[in-house]
């Protein structure tokens, strides 16, 4: 099996959390990351059976993160936006074959 360097990390959250998110992030290690807008679909349905409002306007912020700190971000983004919160997000991650235009040899921006 193949082993990748890193992961795209995708976090759908509220609309408004974006910055909550990355901030979760930036602590694990992240040194940044793309918000992009997005809108929900989730049906009436699984608002009464999860017993949550589902806020249509999302945002979505992908990461690109070495796989070493993967798990660290992930587990700090379900903390502190993550369903149980008022950014009800939901964050995964994929592995990323190649990357181009980061330098490990970069500061963590401030």
């Amino acid at each position: 099996m193949k082993e990748y360097s890193h992961e795209v990390i995708f976090c759908i959250v509220n609309a408004g959390f974006s910055e909550a998110a990355m901030d979760a992030a930036k602590k694990q290690g992240a040194r940044g990351g793309t918000v992009i807008g997005a809108r929900g679909t989730a049906s009436s349905e699984a608002e009464k059976l999860f017993n949550i409002t589902i806020e249509p306007n999302k945002e979505i912020v992908m990461i690109i993160a070495p796989s070493k700190i993967k798990d660290d971000i992930l587990h700090a983004l379900y903390r502190e936006v993550g369903l149980n919160t008022p950014g009800q997000g939901i964050a995964f991650s994929l592995p990323v074959d190649n990357v181009v235009g980061l330098s490990q040899d970069l500061p963590p921006a401030q």
